[in-house]
This record gives C-alpha cells, structure tokens and sequence, in this order.
C-alpha cells in the first residue's frame, strides 16, 4: 500500500508542478502515432517527458473525435490523472504493457478529483469521453501500434 500512495503522491506533484510553469497555450507539436482499438484507428500524440505529462491536454477547446493523447512512463506503477486547466471532457484508459485496457475513468473538465489506474500501468490513453462508449471499447479491450508491440 505504501508504494500505491507514494505512486500517487509522486504523479500529483509532477502534474502541480507543470501546471505552475505551464504558459497557458495548448502542446501541439509533439509526436504522433496511430494506435488501434480493433477496426478504429486512433491518432495519438505521444507525451513522453515530465513535462508533457504535466500539461497533457490543457488549455484545449475542442480535440479531433479520432485523436487523443497517449502518456508513456518509464515503469509500470499506479497512475493518477485529474483535469485541472482542462477544458474538454475526457476518458482516460489505463493500459496495460500488451496493449490490454485495465480501466477506463470519466473525467470532468476543470477539476482536480484524482482518477487512477486499478493496477500499475504504463501508458494512459485519454480520449474525447464517450470515445470508448461509442466504438464498443471496454476494459480488457487490446489497443495495437507501437508500444504495444512484442519488439517495441
């Protein structure tokens, strides 16, 4: 339990951290992969660094139906995410090494109620929210591309 906490502990201090040196503009430029979930395709702007992980999708009015935002972390560990500065309702998926969906959590715009992974993870989908509803993806669903592949 003392690893769980510290986990969270240690997420929410990098995310307060990047909302405090964020300069209030979206992150547009990082890179893109296209990631599956069965028949749809998903096309995903990859957050590898603290600090892309700290401003995620902020300061953002809209997002492409078929987009979404995919947070890569060093080791698998319980994930915690919340919404502040973001202005779009989200789903994030926690996922598995395989590709494997472990949980999906709604989140509401503009607040800082903490939604986590049910185990350790390390990749967080967030998606438009009803995304996942509407194309019948649940957890234990398999996301494909990439990361997800034996050879990584």
């Amino acid at each position: 339990m003392k690893n769980f906490w510290t986990s969270v502990f240690s997420t929410l201090l990098v995310m307060a951290a990047g909302t405090a040196t964020a300069d209030e503009s979206p992150q547009m430029g990082l890179q893109r992969i296209t990631l599956t979930a069965g028949i749809h395709q998903i096309d995903t702007q990859v957050a590898i660094t603290q600090n892309q992980h700290a401003v995620g999708l902020m300061y953002r009015d809209e997002m492409p139906m078929n987009e979404g935002m995919l947070f890569v972390f060093e080791q698998p560990t319980v994930q915690c995410f919340w919404m502040r500065n973001t202005r779009i309702p989200l789903t994030a998926a926690f996922v598995a090494d395989d590709g494997t969906i472990v949980n999906l959590e709604n989140m509401k715009p503009q607040t800082t109620e903490s939604h986590c992974s049910t185990k350790p993870v390390r990749y967080v989908l967030e998606m438009n929210q009803g995304w996942f509803t509407k194309k019948g993806v649940k957890p234990g669903s398999k996301l494909g591309g990439r990361p997800f592949s034996p050879s990584r």
